[in-house]
């Protein structure tokens, strides 16, 4: 029996809630047909499906390698939405983003991780760093943390800033070899002492077939208008071909986060 996820649930979005302002892309608090509430991610937002195909990946994979991540799920936005919203804002969001968008789980009461307040183990915080420096995350600092304490438990959130070289995708084969510098900014290289035995671990459990898996969720719709590939299946292999060579050169980003903890600690 495989052992990694191969396929999401699909809902559609049946009451907008609240938006949550704090994030650049404006995401929402929303409520689908399955009676459960959600964050929703826009398709529509800034940096467009770019985002929700990082978080996919980001989240997903998270997920294979143990990590908390709230369920991720498609969300089926109705063209209705647009009409009746009368923040003008909001409105312009959610017409442009009628489709399908990507919705996390949401953890009613969960508080934001704060460091000086909650201590966490070094083998957690290892396996966090090790994780954001192979999809290149650069948005787990002090000033974002991007976790949250859900009953007394570590939860992911918000990858959306991953993967940040498919937003031109200029060298990108060259990227998939270099180290991640912004590893620096970390909010948790401090407690990060166990990173060899994690790369250990993480290389033992992650395998092209697996990322393959997460490869394959991406919808279509996400992948069209793409200029830098002729096909979505190149557009998808391109995504593969990262993530499998950066796994296989996991020593480069591994000597770059101890280096940087060494000038932390």
């Amino acid at each position: 029996m495989n052992n990694f996820p191969i396929e999401l649930r699909t809902v559609n979005v049946t009451r907008y809630v609240t938006p949550l302002r704090e994030g650049g892309s404006m995401p929402a608090i929303a409520e689908a047909d399955d009676g459960f509430l959600y964050v929703l991610k826009f398709r529509g937002a800034g940096q467009g499906p770019r985002a929700l195909i990082a978080e996919l990946i980001g989240g997903e994979i998270a997920r294979i390698l143990g990590l908390r991540v709230p369920e991720l799920v498609f969300a089926n936005l109705d063209e209705a939405f647009g009409r009746t919203e009368p923040d003008e804002e909001i409105q312009d969001l959610l017409k442009a983003s009628v489709g399908l968008n990507l919705a996390l789980h949401y953890l009613s009461g969960a508080i934001t991780f704060d460091p000086t307040v909650t201590e966490i183990d070094s083998r957690l915080a290892s396996q966090i760093v090790w994780l954001d420096c192979f999809l290149t995350n650069m948005d787990r600092t002090c000033r974002n943390t991007n976790m949250l304490l859900w009953h007394k438990e570590l939860w992911l959130i918000d990858h959306g800033a991953a993967l940040y070289f498919h937003h031109s995708w200029q060298n990108w084969k060259e990227q998939a070899e270099r180290p991640f510098v912004l590893v620096k900014d970390h909010v948790l290289l401090q407690w990060a002492s166990e990173l060899e035995l994690v790369d250990q671990e993480f290389r033992s459990i992650l395998n092209a077939e697996k990322i393959q898996a997460v490869i394959n969720l991406i919808p279509d719709e996400w992948l069209e208008g793409e200029t830098n590939f002729d096909t979505k299946d190149e557009h998808r292999k391109a995504y593969a071909y990262f993530l499998e060579t950066r796994l296989a050169h996991s020593d480069i980003f591994l000597k770059e986060a101890q280096h940087a903890r060494e000038i932390l600690i």
